[in-house]
């Protein structure tokens, strides 16, 4: 009777929020280690093991929750989160179900994968990072984070923070390049955009970052592959942008596919307890990946039982869809395989986030209709993406100034990229509402106005029919035009010898990156080249606009193409942001966060690598035996980290530092003089890189320590100051420690990291 009446009480005192109306204010409950506890403490073992439960839903279409196959376990308890749900409407049904219908009322976590962007999306994460403008890039979090909780998501599995150096894995275009400084800056702006300072605001969501850990480094640049590496690069190379997102307060962190020193993250204990926890002092929970204790049994580490234990003992929190803590936990703790304690801690962690995001107090906080229909894809956010998408916009090659174009005369606009909407927002757009999209062909119409712009496809995306099958999956057709390939290129040739300039959209399709899209060969598809090597004879000047959600190899297209600019995937207003810069609109200043190599025979292939006994040769493509060369390829990449070509032409002078010395509590100032000596007014990145001449362990040749994004007007001199303090120098030596070394330093300063200027310095002892 007592339990009863209690019972009865927390639901009219805490749960009672389920019946209010409209926008009457929460109401106000304990504070949060006292009401867990008090609610924990009510909680059976059956309930507490289903918060740790995560499935998938399916997109439950509205009125139908309560028939769903779902429904059933939300009622018992059985589910602590859903993810893959769209829509005020039908998350209220799934979560009326919960707070209503189970005996405690708990509210469930409703994720999605947000990566870059909601309706209104932004450009894919490697190419929000050519911005190098973090204000920019939180920006685009707060948006979306916006979008989506009016949407009633209020948990996102992002951000994706993998460094990767090997273009060949597909996944390098959800992440922020090659270069753990620059990743780690990346990382910090989006959780704070996400998360913003305070989770119960109902415009913010809980952020996830992901993937625990390594996974950019797979052999052979094949998914889901194993990653085998030193502890020193992981933690100098690898962990740093990870444990950035951790410092920024990140709420939750998923665990990568990958295996780690034999044992895969999912059951790795050293990295998700002595790492995670003891090192970096985690305080939010940790979610598996898609079916990831499962799938440790093909690792062959056990069975489902073994699995979800070994998961639960490493420090693993939450099982996304796999099913094993809910079917398996109550028999290994009677078993004693695990304990209760592990189990309180883990119902403990998510409790605690559902009550940071306020969803105790009003379960329907991101149920608001209202807000549904006048935050999503406004009129402001699609103008805010369209400048982030100009700003990731990459010029690789201008010669002869051909651009910008001039809207006049007459353009042709020829590929299979041209006019293709659904795939101008790129890989994991899951919210993109690709019929809004807009196309380069409709962007250069709207940009140009009355300009006369002709259009031809000219060729399909590939060849293969089944490649073109498996490279647009999603809803992402390019509509295969079934004419043989002489008659798409005779209609495009008509079209380009009417034309003053043809403008080339040609590249990958959006899923030809991502999840499970690696890649053996970095090449435009030869149908497409085949096509560019056409409409180059024709004598008319090319601008090749380049799509593609990966570093590619442009060799042939570097030597014969006058103008390339890269416009990865640009998000839903792509076509009129390529627009604005080819136009001269928006001068371009995108630089380069990942390397682009001259042969996939070179990777992986980063900036930062470190020297040999026998320093890199066959530069210029002069071999050298005996060095550590290449016989049939130069060392040298096509494009270098860091770089980005402008409609100007940024000049630096006078580079300085104010003591030759330093010691461990001083900082030394680097500056440099910058002076726009072009036509147009630009934005320019200058780039801090420092060289460690002599250390305790082998060191990098170059390491970006610093990065600062200017305006200048034409003929206008600014003067850039770097501050470089010991944290600048500090590394982690072969015992793991983290310190500077005293010593001799280099410190450059340049436009990308092969073209710099430097000056020398010391750290005292």
């Amino acid at each position: 009777m007592n339990n009863k009446i209690i019972i009865a009480f927390l639901c009219f005192s805490v749960f009672g929020f389920s019946q209010k109306k409209g926008n009457k204010k929460a109401e106000t409950i304990k504070p949060k280690a006292e009401f867990v506890a008090e609610l924990m403490a009510k909680m059976t073992l059956d309930e507490k093991i289903g918060q740790l439960n995560l499935p998938t839903s399916g997109d439950i279409t509205t009125g139908a929750a309560n028939s769903s196959n779902v429904a059933k376990n939300i009622e018992d308890g059985k589910v602590g989160g859903l993810f893959n749900i769209k829509s005020v409407q039908k998350i209220k049904e799934v979560q009326k179900i919960a707070v209503e219908k189970s005996r405690l009322k708990i509210p469930l976590l409703f994720g999605m994968d947000v990566i870059h962007g909601y309706e209104t999306t932004f450009p894919i994460p490697l190419g929000l990072s050519c911005t190098w403008d973090m204000k920019l890039i939180e920006r685009s979090a707060q948006i979306a984070a916006q979008e989506a909780s009016a949407d009633g998501i209020n948990w996102t599995f992002s951000p994706m923070v993998d460094i990767s150096r090997d273009p060949r894995w597909g996944r390098v275009s959800e992440g922020s390049g090659e270069d753990p400084f620059l990743g780690s800056a990346i990382a910090k702006a989006m959780v704070q955009g996400y998360q913003g300072n305070n989770l119960a605001n109902n415009n913010t969501i809980l952020s996830c970052v992901k993937h625990f850990a390594l996974y950019g480094a797979p052999e052979a640049g094949r998914d889901y592959n194993t990653v085998d590496m030193s502890r020193i690069k992981m933690y100098n190379d690898y962990f740093p942008p990870y444990k950035a997102a951790i410092d920024a307060g990140v709420g939750s962190v998923m665990a990568s596919f990958n295996e780690i020193d034999g044992i895969p993250a999912t059951g790795n204990k050293w990295l998700m307890t002595d790492v995670l926890r003891k090192q970096w002092s985690f305080k939010g929970f940790v979610v598996t990946d898609f079916t990831g204790i499962p799938e440790m049994i093909q690792h062959g580490m056990g069975d489902l039982q073994t699995v979800s234990a070994l998961a639960l003992n490493a420090g693993i929190e939450m099982d996304m869809v796999g099913e094993g803590f809910l079917t398996t936990l109550k028999k290994s703790l009677y078993e004693k395989k695990v304990s209760l304690a592990q189990i309180d801690n883990a119902v403990k962690l998510i409790l605690n986030a559902k009550y940071d995001l306020g969803l105790f107090q009003d379960p329907y906080k991101y149920c608001d209709v209202n807000r549904a229909k006048t935050e999503i894809f406004t009129k402001d956010h699609r103008a805010e993406a369209r400048n982030t998408a100009a700003q990731s916009l990459v010029l690789l090659k201008n010669q002869n100034q051909l651009l910008p174009l001039k809207k006049t005369g007459t353009i042709a606009v020829i590929g299979p990229l041209a006019n293709a909407k659904e795939n101008m927002a790129g890989t994991w757009s899951v919210a993109t509402n690709m019929d809004k999209s807009i196309s380069l062909l409709a962007g250069i119409k709207e940009v140009t106005g009355n300009t006369n712009v002709l259009y031809a496809k000219g060729s399909n995306l590939d060849y293969d029919a089944v490649f073109e099958e498996n490279a647009t999956m999603f809803g992402k057709t390019l509509h295969r035009d079934n004419r043989t390939s002489a008659e798409l290129l005779a209609e495009a040739l008509k079209i380009a010898n009417q034309s003053d300039v043809i403008v080339a959209a040609l590249g990958e399709s959006a899923e030809m990156s991502g999840e499970s899209s690696s890649r053996t060969k970095l090449e435009i598809p030869q149908a497409q080249k085949d096509l560019l090597q056409e409409l180059l004879k024709t004598g008319k000047p090319v601008v090749l606009v380049l799509f593609t959600g990966r570093p590619l190899v442009l060799v042939q297209e570097n030597e014969t193409v006058p103008a390339i600019l890269n416009t990865w995937f640009a998000g839903s207003e792509a076509g009129s942001a390529i627009a604005d810069v080819l136009f001269g609109d928006v001068n371009p200043s995108g630089k380069l966060s990942a390397t682009f190599p001259r042969s996939v025979g070179q990777v992986p292939i980063y900036y930062n690598q470190k020297n040999t006994g026998r320093p890199l040769g066959n530069k210029d493509g002069k071999f050298e035996k005996f060095r550590s060369n290449y016989i049939d390829e130069r060392n040298e990449p096509l494009y270098p980290f860091g770089f980005g070509l402008s409609y100007t032409t940024f000049k630096y002078s006078n580079l300085t530092i104010s003591s030759d010395k330093m010691n461990v509590n001083d900082t030394v100032k680097v500056s440099v003089d910058v002076t726009n000596a072009g036509n147009y007014d630009g934005k320019e990145v200058v780039q801090l890189y420092i060289r460690d001449l002599v250390g305790s362990v082998t060191r990098p040749i170059k390491e970006l320590k610093g990065f600062q994004k200017i305006f200048l007007k034409k003929g206008e001199t600014k003067t850039v100051i770097f501050e470089i303090s010991v944290e600048t120098l500090k590394f982690y030596n072969s015992g793991l420690e983290f310190a500077a070394e005293p010593g001799d330093f280099e410190a450059f300063v340049g436009t990308n990291s092969d073209t710099v200027n430097k000056i020398g310095f010391e750290l005292n002892k």
